[in-house]
């Protein structure tokens, strides 16, 4: 469904920041046999709401076709995010003086992680996940998880059955949400007077900063900043009274919203308008900057690999994250080039990547084979993934970041 207007102010005046052209889903991997069948492409482009200020994509693909049964991603996969989440979860806990058994909901709760953290905490804890092949991992740990999409309706469902909540959460999923009115009507109806909102999502900073655009893809629906989520905080009488920066995912901003005049305004939120007046991130200019320097990237990936092959060195790639389908079906970077992938993830292993099609196996294979470089799909965990595949080092084997600039370590 084609956008025409902004996803939190409904203003109509939208401008095209960026093309990157048809793409498969990033996290619709194929097997054997899917190969056999024509594979959809959607669009993939970036617009800014010139009222707001709201980045978010131009195409909106139906969230059935990309949160369900055979959904591939586990957020546990890495030490990293699982740290980043036990940490999240206890923090909250202290910070807010949570009392035992306390009711948190996690809006697509993907395999427990965040919620495990919650209860080694002696909270109560529901998750809402549409995909029930990772909801029912959850289960297997104790979390008790629903599956479904959050909505105002199942919000009632929620407040009915177990009573009001203290902590909603919603890690790397607001972005995925099309109707934020109906999500933030849901949460004002769970939500105790003092309770609060914690959401988390790559940073429109970094994005543009560090040539993130990888991290663009279907999934992603909007690509958030302080300034429009504000405002539409405003617009539901409820207050973004907090902000702090995150590592994680190569810059994320985690938001704190709660019930207006609940919670004492930090300083943080006028630290990161002032930011984002700074860096003139809304500004035609940069965005027009931002769009040539996606060009600039894939000219020099593509020469940085082309010259590796005509030199005769073997190319694979390691992770196969939804962020990495985007740089491979932007570059139009397939098996002419990389050989193959290797993951750690067993919902992937096995298949094959969508759009360039290329196979992907157990990073044992990178031991066996021994190729010459291996480019770092999932940047963002690539000091994980560089110790955890020390072996390729050790057999003078050599990585390669593509992000924010092709460099080979």
């Amino acid at each position: 469904m084609q956008m025409k207007k902004c996803r939190m102010c409904k203003s109509s005046k939208l401008n095209l920041i960026l093309d990157l052209g048809h793409s498969s889903l990033s996290d619709g991997f194929l097997t054997k046999n899917d190969l056999d069948e024509s594979e959809t492409s959607y669009p993939l482009n970036v617009l800014i709401c010139k009222t707001c200020g709201l980045c978010q994509l131009g195409y909106t693909v139906s969230p059935e076709k990309m949160f369900n049964k055979n959904y591939p991603y586990d957020s546990s996969t890495t030490s990293y995010g699982r740290e980043h989440f036990h940490n999240m979860g206890v923090n909250i806990c202290n910070n807010f003086n949570l009392e035992s058994k306390s009711l948190v909901v996690d809006v697509g709760s993907n395999t427990g992680v965040l919620l495990s953290s919650f209860k080694l905490k002696n909270m109560k804890v529901i998750g809402i996940e549409p995909s029930d092949n990772v909801a029912s991992i959850a289960r297997k740990k104790g979390i008790n998880t629903i599956t479904a999409f959050f909505s105002k309706k199942i919000a009632e469902k929620i407040l009915k059955k177990y009573g009001n909540v203290s902590v909603l959460t919603g890690t790397n999923v607001f972005a995925h949400i099309d109707d934020l009115d109906d999500f933030m009507n849901g949460v004002k109806i769970l939500l105790k007077s003092d309770g609060i909102l914690v959401i988390e999502a790559p940073y429109l900073v970094n994005l543009f900063d560090n040539l993130e655009y990888d991290t663009i893809y279907h999934e992603h629906l909007s690509y958030l900043s302080v300034k429009p989520l504000k405002q539409f905080c405003e617009k539901h009488k409820m207050d973004l009274f907090d902000v702090e920066i995150q590592k994680i995912h190569g810059g994320t901003l985690r938001y704190f919203i709660g019930r207006k005049g609940k919670h004492k305004i930090s300083n943080n939120i006028n630290k990161f308008l002032k930011l984002e007046s700074t860096k003139k991130i809304y500004s035609d200019k940069k965005l027009t900057e931002f769009a040539q320097n996606v060009e600039d990237h894939r000219s020099k990936l593509l020469k940085l690999l082309f010259n590796l092959k005509k030199s005769g060195k073997t190319i694979v790639a390691i992770s196969a994250p939804a962020k990495g389908n985007t740089l491979l079906n932007y570059c139009k970077i397939g098996t002419e080039t990389i050989d193959y992938i290797t993951e750690k993830n067993p919902m992937k292993i096995g298949k094959f990547s969508p759009g360039m099609h290329i196979p992907i196996f157990s990073d044992k294979k990178l031991i066996s084979d021994k190729p010459d470089y291996a480019l770092i799909l999932a940047w963002n965990f690539a000091d994980e993934i560089m110790k955890n595949n020390h072996h390729f080092k050790s057999n003078k084997g050599k990585f390669i970041i593509p992000l924010p600039f092709p460099k080979i370590i």
